[in-house]
């Protein structure tokens, strides 16, 4: 008989350690990126460890079965407290770690998979299809005619070719704040930023060097603002062309600081109310109901056209700056490839 040793690995250690080489693997190749997802997870995976080692005997990863699961689910989610209650989306998410895990420890230990969390969520369809489209609201986004709409508001307050010369120089008419807030709503459109996003842009954010036209920024590099990393995320021509004349108006008109898009003229950080307020009263303008969805129904819309464009999923989770997870949201509207906005 083969000898065994003395003393078995700690079923604690084993669990740290399979969770611990999934999330580093998971690193390594970019599935996820940011602090807070990866905690998460952590949070996540001590719990089920918790449990596991309190029962008698404990629960190890190759002795763990449905049974263990059904036990499990009905002590951390049976009760009224408001910190162990949880939905059948969390449920969900919470089985298929515990399901990635063990097979990702499989694959190292050269084994058979544990399919015991599989299995689990396979028996319990509330749980199962707790994803389903019924589940969750479609993204708020802007109708073809109406993203026309604004792009053409918004791209009336720069200098354009081939009119009158009446309207052709009707942008000289404009207040440096009445183009900085144009240029925010281009940047949500046309970039897909979010409102914090945009006010923590700097004059070295936007790119120009490299671009297809000369001078014209053609994409721009978003700083980390503490819910996402530090990226690079391509600007739409339309876009682009009026965040040009935004630049040449602000340098013109001797705006200091730092902040592409500032305040006041002495270049003061522009405010979360005063941005809202400003980015409302823009699409109220253009003819647009604001109270649906506000900048980020403008972030959505970039994302779903892009998507139908056809650009590649992780590449994109990129730009918007959120784990390639997230756009699952907007699986159930990207019906077909067409053009972006």
């Amino acid at each position: 008989m083969p000898s065994l040793p003395l003393f078995a690995e700690a079923p604690v250690a084993t669990h740290r350690a399979a969770f611990e080489s999934w999330l580093a693997d998971q690193r390594a190749v970019g599935t996820l990126r940011q602090d807070s997802s990866m905690d998460m997870y952590r949070e996540m995976w001590s719990a089920f460890t918790a449990w596991c080692l309190g029962e008698q005997p404990a629960v190890t990863l190759a002795s763990l079965d449905p049974r263990d699961l059904e036990v499990f689910h009905a002590a951390r989610f049976g009760t009224k407290s408001s910190d162990l209650s949880l939905s059948p989306r969390h449920a969900l998410r919470l089985m298929r770690l515990i399901d990635r895990v063990l097979r990702h420890h499989a694959a190292e230990m050269d084994q058979a998979p544990n399919t015991a969390a599989a299995d689990w969520i396979a028996s319990h369809p509330a749980v199962r299809y707790a994803d389903a489209a019924s589940a969750d609201p479609l993204p708020e986004s802007l109708p073809v005619v109406e993203a026309r709409q604004l792009i053409a508001y918004l791209s009336a307050a720069r200098p354009r070719r081939g009119l009158s010369d009446a309207r052709r120089n009707s942008h000289a008419s404009f207040t440096w704040q009445e183009l900085r807030n144009r240029t925010a709503v281009a940047l949500h459109l046309g970039v897909g930023l979010t409102p914090g996003d945009v006010r923590v842009l700097t004059l070295k954010s936007p790119t120009s060097q490299g671009g297809r036209v000369r001078e014209r920024p053609w994409k721009v590099s978003v700083p980390g603002n503490g819910n996402s990393l530090p990226r690079e995320t391509p600007i739409a021509p339309w876009a682009g062309e009026l965040l040009q004349h935004w630049m040449q108006v602000r340098a013109e008109t001797g705006i200091a600081g730092e902040f592409l898009l500032p305040s006041t003229r002495t270049g003061k950080p522009w405010s979360k109310l005063s941005h809202y307020q400003c980015a409302r009263q823009v699409l109220e303008d253009a003819g647009l109901d604001s109270s649906e969805g506000g900048s980020f129904r403008l972030r959505h819309t970039f994302a779903i056209r892009q998507l139908r464009r056809g650009t590649e999923l992780g590449q994109f989770a990129r730009w918007l700056g959120i784990e390639p997870e997230a756009m699952r949201k907007y699986d159930r509207v990207v019906a077909a490839p067409t053009d972006v906005i």
